[in-house]
């Protein structure tokens, strides 16, 4: 490594996690790795994951000696003009996945390894590098797990275990037997070597077996810097410029040659791949008034998108007979990966398998077991990732089964999530349609589905856009908006059946996206029905469709929102007897509207 990029690294912000991994790097990336340098996303290079994300500087010195990068602008480290951030991010050009949230990385690559072996059954690999810090997590784990069941052998784990963790040691410290056991156990052809001799690496990243393979590299925090080396307390320190300087000088007098060195071309058999624009193959054919539970909708959906483009996949984790996911693996099994019950991981291997526009991944469970994997979705986002997910089970409408497997926290999670899309469809037609948009669209997008069955209201050439809201009930004579989705918009129909025989008319809005959703026809609506919108949801008060709407019209004058939804944590019981317990079915949605409109005309 030239000097210059060694300056860079030692007065970064963490050099001792770097020189840890120095030799790590240069071996793979060139002695190991084959891959293009002016074209780092080829779809045939090997892939490189840098798990412990806070070396970054290390990943940027190495594609700067590859010649990708000026050495100039390595002195731009973590500026807001540089795109050499303090983590790996997908704004640079040799990163697929962002880190620096520790213990995804794996996860990510078994995504992509899954992929080069099953869907591209192309010849590269997959290398990621974890620090031993980061194998406390236990998504780490799950990903191990899952590479071992599926012998994922082109897929490589580089253990950099270097002792040090951020405050403490880590918990096993230099004890690499103990690690070596454990991915032994987990179906790894599991290698100890002298992270720091270049020629143990050489030999152990040659080693081909019939499953994954993990080195174990020993390795020391600060590895040649005087002083500093398998010392506690530098973790994320720059060096002083005098020791800086003194320590360049030091290892820059070690190496002994200057010969630029260049990677291995890959051998390109990576098939080409074309996912845009993907349209179902047929329009809907459900008929209006039968009943479909939307859950069962997305299978039907998901499996006949998948005759469409043959990268469609789908993953879940062991609840397809639940989401109907095994609709599509009954018809496309190659395509469908069972995770089983590791959802954080399940979202990881979906963000690997969606890097470089390799497949269009749908991964689905219950909408309240995303919530364990929000960090994994948080990441997502960070990683500019175009997964879809599908949380079934959303709500008290579940019934029976309890609290524990009521999703009432998710619209507020994936509200949250920026440039996500939240797609609630009402029926089986508009599920039908968010499945094929959420195909089409950039971003994470969420699918929110229901248990019980409710009539289809729209007819199969119905259109359907994101941010655009569907007026499903109006009159002239209407004198409120009420606004629901999933069940709760069937119940706010069977209310304005009920309240027209009192001679009270309600208008009755679907939303169909709650992110982005539609400002300028819920604000019309308003208007039009004396400014008083009742949502109404069967989700927590926090988050939800409620204050979703109260966003979008507050500072508007003459507007009021009352809002249904549920209050606390819920029981089992049966969906009618729990729709009613919390105020959200036909009767309380009528109750709510006399409210409202009586104190409207009081104020009169």
């Amino acid at each position: 490594m030239r000097s210059g990029n060694l300056g860079s690294v030692l007065t970064c912000s963490h050099p001792t996690s770097c020189c840890s991994a120095a030799e790590i790097m240069s071996v793979l990336f060139f002695h190991t790795m084959r891959y293009k340098v002016q074209d780092p996303r080829n779809a045939s290079n090997d892939r490189f994951v840098l798990s412990k994300g806070h070396a970054a500087p290390i990943l940027y010195s190495v594609w700067a000696e590859a010649g990708f990068l000026q050495d100039a602008e390595l002195l731009n480290l973590r500026k807001i003009d540089s795109v050499l951030e303090g983590h790996p991010v997908p704004r640079q050009l040799f990163t697929d996945v962002a880190t620096g949230s520790l213990g995804q990385g794996l996860g990510a690559a078994c995504g992509m390894a899954y992929t080069g072996k099953f869907f591209d059954r192309a010849s590269y690999r997959v290398y990621c590098l974890l620090g031993d810090g980061e194998l406390s997590e236990g998504s780490v784990w799950e990903a191990m797990a899952f590479a071992g069941f599926y012998k994922l052998d082109n897929l490589v784990a580089i253990f950099d275990v270097n002792r040090l963790g951020q405050s403490d040691p880590a918990p096993l410290q230099h004890h690499v037997e103990i690690y070596q056991k454990r991915c032994e156990a987990f179906g790894w052809h599991a290698i100890i070597v002298d992270g720091h001799s270049v020629e143990e690496l050489c030999k152990a990243f040659g080693q081909a077996k019939h499953q994954p393979t993990a080195i174990i590299a020993k390795t020391f925090k600060g590895k040649g810097i005087s002083g500093v080396e398998d010392k506690e307390s530098w973790h994320g320190k720059p060096l002083p410029k005098n020791m800086a300087e003194q320590v360049i000088q030091e290892i820059d007098d070690k190496i002994q040659t200057k010969k630029k060195l260049s990677p291995a071309l890959p051998e390109e058999d990576a098939p080409v791949v074309n996912i845009r624009n993907i349209k179902m193959p047929s329009p809907p054919t459900y008929k209006v008034g039968e009943k479909w539970a939307t859950r069962k909708a997305y299978g039907v959906a998901l499996a006949k998108l998948g005759h469409a483009n043959d990268r469609v996949i789908a993953l879940d984790g062991d609840t397809k007979n639940s989401t109907f996911s095994e609709l599509f693996k009954k018809e496309h099994p190659s395509r469908y990966i069972e995770c089983y019950i590791a959802e954080q991981n399940m979202v990881s291997i979906a963000v690997g398998c969606a890097t470089r526009d390799r497949t269009v991944a749908f991964a689905s469970t219950f909408a309240t077991f995303f919530t364990r994997a929000f960090d994994q979705i948080r990441m997502a986002a960070i990683s500019e990732s175009n997964i879809n997910l599908c949380g079934s089970h959303c709500g008290v409408s579940i019934g029976e089964d309890g609290p524990s497997q009521m999703g009432l926290e998710d619209l507020s999670m994936f509200r949250a999530v920026p440039n996500a899309t939240v797609f609630y469809p009402s029926d089986a037609v508009a599920t039908e349609k968010a499945v094929e948009i959420a195909a089409n669209t950039k971003g994470i997008c969420f699918i929110r589905t229901s248990r019980p069955e409710n009539p289809v209201i729209y007819n199969n050439n119905e259109d359907f856009h994101i941010g655009q809201a569907k007026v499903v009930l109006k009159s002239k004579d209407d004198q409120a908006t009420v606004i629901g989705a999933g069940v709760t918009l069937h119940e706010a129909l069977a209310a304005a059946e009920q309240l027209r025989k009192e001679k009270i008319f309600i208008r009755v809005i679907d939303p169909f996206t709650i992110k982005p959703l539609d400002k300028k026809t819920i604000l019309e609506n308003a208007r039009a029905t004396k400014g008083r919108i009742i949502t109404v949801e069967d989700h927590y008060h926090e988050g939800g469709i409620g204050e979703a709407v109260c966003a979008a019209v507050v500072g508007e004058p003459g507007i009021t929102v009352s809002r249904l939804a549920v209050s606390h944590v819920p029981r089992s019981g049966k969906s009618a007897e729990l729709l009613k317990m919390f105020g959200i079915d036909k009767d309380a949605i009528v109750q709510a509207v006399k409210v409202a409109v009586s104190k409207s005309r009081n104020a009169e």
